[in-house]
This record gives structure tokens, C-alpha cells and sequence, in this order.
């Protein structure tokens, strides 16, 4: 994502961070439900922190592990770059794990969303205005909170990665297809980006 890894020699292993590829669309594990995990699931610090330096690093504002290659229930969001129109978001940066949304209410609402995954295509999406979660943070506290507006947004379309659900799944069936071909240069790796990807199949 705009660089290699870039960790020293002399710096533990458990500590070092790098920017990992995205996963692109198409491929199979975006669409895989992901399992919970255990405390001890190997190397997780290190995991969640090169997950956000891969968030970054992409100016996103929120990524899942499937979208790192990893179907196991662990999402990231920072929704500060919404401070100015909420401002209860300033500072608005959560790890997720083991995320369970128990209710999702409120009038749909439409955003334009777009997705790391998906590079350049971007469509209005509605969602629930309100969203009560259930989760556990990175040292396995249990937390049950309720979100509105932007953040049940950012939220819900992470929660959706970990789902096997893609933004795109959203639309209708006749948008999907008038956007086939552009998913499909995504999936052959046809498309400019500046971070790193991964894609399903290779480019000729």
C-alpha cells in the first residue's frame, strides 16, 4: 500500500508493523462468514497494528481482516474524517472483535460508499440510522454499545466484510450487472491504485 514493509533487523518480531495488500474483489475469501477467535490467537497485536498501518496507508477509514486475507472476525474504523459534520466522532477510532450487530433499526439513509477491495467504483448505499453491537476490544473486554449516523454507517459496512457481504451486494441486481465489467478488471488486476493489492487473477 504505497510501500514495503519497513521494520529494522533489530526490532522484534512481535513488535514489527507492515503494510499488507488488500484483497481485491473476486476474491473467494470477501465472501467467506468469518469465525470468531480466542485470545490466544497467534501474533494478534501485531496483526491489528499492521492493520491499521495498512488503513492508513490506503486513507481509509476502515478495514476489515478478510480484506487482508484473513477470514476471522477483526474490524478497524476511524471515523474521524467525519468529525466536522459530527463531532462526537473526533477521535473516533475502534477495534472490533468478534463483532455481533443484536439490532439494527431506524430509517435507511443513503451515502455514497466505497470500499478498499473495490478501488474506483463508488455507489450510494442505503443503511440503518441505528445499530447496537456487540463485541470485544483488543485486550477481550466485552462491550454491547449502540452507534448512530456516520459511525453506525462505517460500522455496518465493515461488519458486512466480516459477513462475506460486499458493499456491492447492496445494489440491485441491474446495477451489478452494468458495473460487471469494471468488477471484473478489479478481479484481473485492470485498475489504478496507489497501495498495495492483491488480486485473484494475475495480470497477463
Amino acid at each position: 500500500m504505497g510501500g514495503e514493509a519497513y521494520f529494522s533487523t533489530f526490532v522484534p518480531y512481535y513488535l514489527r508493523k507492515m503494510i499488507l495488500p488488500i484483497v481485491a474483489y473476486g476474491d473467494p475469501v470477501l465472501k467467506k462468514k468469518a469465525v470468531d477467535i480466542t485470545p490466544d490467537y497467534e501474533n494478534l497485536s501485531a496483526f491489528i497494528a499492521n492493520m491499521w498501518d495498512t488503513m492508513y496507508a490506503a486513507n481509509g477509514v476502515g478495514l476489515a481482516a478478510p480484506q487482508v486475507g484473513k477470514s476471522i472476525r477483526i474490524f478497524i474504523v476511524d471515523a474521524t474524517a467525519f468529525d466536522e459534520d459530527e463531532p462526537e466522532l473526533a477521535n473516533f477510532k475502534k477495534t472490533f472483535i468478534n463483532a455481533h450487530i443484536i439490532n439494527e433499526e431506524g430509517e435507511k439513509w443513503p451515502f455514497n460508499e466505497g470500499c478498499l477491495s473495490i478501488p474506483k467504483i463508488r455507489e450510494d448505499i442505503n443503511r440503518h440510522a441505528d445499530i447496537t453491537i456487540e463485541y470485544v476490544d483488543e485486550n477481550f473486554k466485552k462491550h454491547k454499545e449502540s452507534y448512530s449516523g456516520m459511525a453506525a454507517r462505517v460500522i455496518q459496512h465493515e461488519y458486512d466484510h466480516i459477513e462475506g457481504i460486499l458493499f456491492t451486494d447492496h445494489l440491485t441486481p441491474l446495477r451489478r450487472r452494468l458495473l460487471a465489467g469494471k468488477l471484473a478488471d478489479i478481479t484481473k488486476g485492470n485498475v489504478d491504485v496507489d497501495y498495495r493489492m492483491k488480486f485473484p487473477v494475475k495480470k497477463r
